[in-house]
């Protein structure tokens, strides 16, 4: 009687559906979704709902069965929901990380306009070197602009794309930079 007892407490406690385990991986999810998990660590992100898609398929194949063993989905869930909660976790890291990097780069952006700017008082001019200086000046102009546009679109909380403006913006007042010393040197050497 004991062992039949015990049997059929085995056979029912099994036989549970996980739901309030399904619940909780799903919520996880959710929430490491909603800080942006599926775009600052898509990668951890998509693993996140291959696992949940296992445990479901695990939940699926166990309905369909006769006696039916719902623990390893259950564990599977569990598992499911801690990983949701370090992807989560692994986003929020990653976005302070982009936020300092956004910071830096802006900083380093308006330095290089200031010593642009600077590059271009000291640059020859000339026939053709003052046409010249105004374009440079406009590409100068449209790079701040740019910072300037990184910074409400930083404000949005957009930070990918905000940190791919300025990666342009540093590139191009780097490039205005590295023109402006070389033909300041060639003048220089040929003053000489």
């Amino acid at each position: 009687m004991v062992f039949l007892g015990m049997a059929v407490f085995m056979l029912t406690s099994c036989s549970k559906l996980p739901q309030a385990e399904m619940d909780a991986a799903a919520a996880a999810i959710d929430s490491a979704k909603t800080v942006g998990a599926d775009i600052y660590v898509h990668e951890l992100f998509v693993a996140l709902q291959d696992s949940m898609n296992i445990a479901t398929v695990n939940i699926e194949t166990q309905k369909s069965k006769f006696f039916k063993n719902y623990t390893p989905a259950k564990e599977q869930l569990i598992r499911v929901a801690q990983f949701a909660g370090e992807v989560k976790q692994k986003s929020e890291i990653r976005k302070e990380e982009l936020k300092v990097e956004i910071q830096n780069t802006i900083a380093e952006v308006k330095a290089l306009i200031e010593s642009d700017r600077q590059l271009v008082q000291q640059a020859p001019r000339g026939k053709e070197g003052t046409s010249a200086l105004v374009a440079i000046k406009a590409e100068i102009d449209a790079v701040e602009t740019a910072i300037n546009e990184s910074t409400a679109l930083y404000e949005t909380g957009d930070y990918i794309a905000t940190l791919d403006k300025v990666k342009a913006a540093k590139e191009k007042a780097s490039a205005i930079n590295t023109e402006l010393t070389e033909v300041i040197e060639k003048y220089k050497g040929k003053k000489k």
